[in-house]
């Protein structure tokens, strides 16, 4: 019997594998499993305009019940696998907590991250909530109402945008960041003092270097949070956003390489040569040009996940595509919106557009001569500039792109010529 691919993973990067697959020409049965009681769905906008009402759930759905049957995608809900036997030709079974069975002829993983907890006196007080899938979006919602002090620990995307979301529905939010700068993992410095300012003026309390003790209680449930300094801040409810894991236990467990994600090659096909990995749960090349042979990364982002899968896609078609794609992300923060271009480490110097006339904020990031990464705020114009002239392996002058009157696109060249133009 032709038992197919088997997906587990009803994520983004799992919906695009089937979805890819299939218009790809590819016959055989596929199933997508996930361990939630919900359609495949959409999470960026949980935290922001689900949690505000601006949207329906139906809205979140990746696709329609009869998109999935006329491409007969098995959607399978509810089902946690926790063991996997794998033979050496990819052939296998995967059995569930409830005691079903999926066999398949050969397996991918788009398992994702999970949040990663604190370890703290009176985290597991009620009121104190984590933003990860649906489950935990619908209780934050349900909670909202009830609630007038929020405490937000974490500084990153995630602590951000739901910060400024509760901020928008009247809440009075203190957001606390154990580092000395907001989102340090993945903007500059000059990005960072710009989302500070802008969230502090539009009313949200900003503790950095902010180190917690403890979540203090009020009766049964949640009071505040207890810092270092032995100041409490009031909460009727605390959002911890303090990063993810991803999840590598089923791979180990079938014996695939892991650090950080499951360490997959340029194609998405981990260390056994036949499953794949997607998504925020695959740690793989650094697809960037130029990038230090060796040197490897994991992303969490939707369009990354969308285009992995195409990859792993290929692969299972017999195939070989390597993933090459330029990383780009975005966060909407209320009336912000966040789109970077690029990776900016190793960046030895900058560019900052300004145009405050427009609320628009720009940082190029440079290693010598050529463009690494952009950070754009409310700029797409520049946000699209960088990521294409990254894409086709131009760059951008230096001093051209010091005036902020300059249309970046009009300016973009060969790298070859950066010398003489600079």
């Amino acid at each position: 019997m032709n038992h197919g691919l088997l997906i587990i993973g009803s994520s983004q990067a799992g919906v695009a594998l089937a979805t890819s697959l299939r218009a790809l020409g590819y016959d055989d049965p596929i199933t997508l499993l996930g361990d939630e009681n919900h359609r495949p769905y959409q999470r960026p906008a949980l935290s922001k305009e689900w949690l505000q009402g601006e949207i329906t759930n139906e809205s979140l759905m990746f696709r329609s019940r009869e998109y999935w049957a006329e491409h007969r995608i098995d959607v399978v809900k509810n089902e946690r696998i926790i063991r996997i036997d794998k033979r050496d030709n990819g052939f296998g079974v995967a059995y569930s907590m409830s005691g079903a069975e999926f066999p398949f002829d050969r397996l991918a993983l788009a398992v994702g991250a999970r949040p990663r907890r604190l370890l703290l006196d009176g985290v597991d007080l009620p009121g104190v909530l984590y933003l990860r899938n649906a489950d935990d979006a619908l209780e934050l919602k349900a909670r909202v109402p009830d609630v007038h002090n929020v405490v937000v620990i974490g500084g990153g995307f995630i602590g951000i945008e739901a910060a400024a979301s509760l901020n928008a529905m009247g809440r009075n939010v203190t957001l606390l960041e154990a580092a000395p700068r907001l989102v340090a993992r993945a903007v500059g410095e000059q990005i960072s003092a710009y989302l500070l300012d802008h969230h502090r003026a539009t009313g949200i309390e900003i503790v950095l270097d902010a180190a917690v003790r403890r979540i203090v209680p009020r009766g049964d449930r949640v009071g505040g949070v207890e810092l270092a300094d032995g100041r409490v801040v009031p909460a009727d409810l605390v959002l911890v956003g303090v990063g993810v894991i991803p999840n590598t236990e089923l791979a180990e467990s079938i014996g695939l390489d892991c650090d950080n994600g499951v360490r997959v090659d340029a194609t998405a096909l981990a260390s056994d040569g036949i499953t794949v990995a997607v998504g925020d749960c695959a740690n793989l090349p650094n697809p960037l040009p130029g990038t230090p042979a060796g040197d490897r990364v994991r992303f969490e982002s939707v369009n990354h996940a969308i285009e992995q899968a195409k990859v792993a896609a290929y692969a299972i078609t017999g195939r070989r595509e390597e993933y090459a794609g330029i990383p780009w992300f975005w966060s909407n923060q209320g009336k912000i919106k966040l789109q970077i271009a690029g990776l900016s480490s190793g960046h030895d110097r900058t560019v900052v557009r300004s145009d405050p006339e427009h609320g628009k904020f720009s940082v190029l990031y440079y290693r010598g001569d050529h463009i690494l990464a952009a950070d754009c705020i409310n700029h797409p114009l520049d946000f699209l500039a960088v990521r294409t002239a990254l894409a086709k392996g131009q760059s951008i002058p230096y001093a051209a792109a010091a005036d902020p009157s300059v249309q970046l696109k009009s300016v973009t060249v060969d790298p070859s010529t950066l010398v003489a133009a600079d």
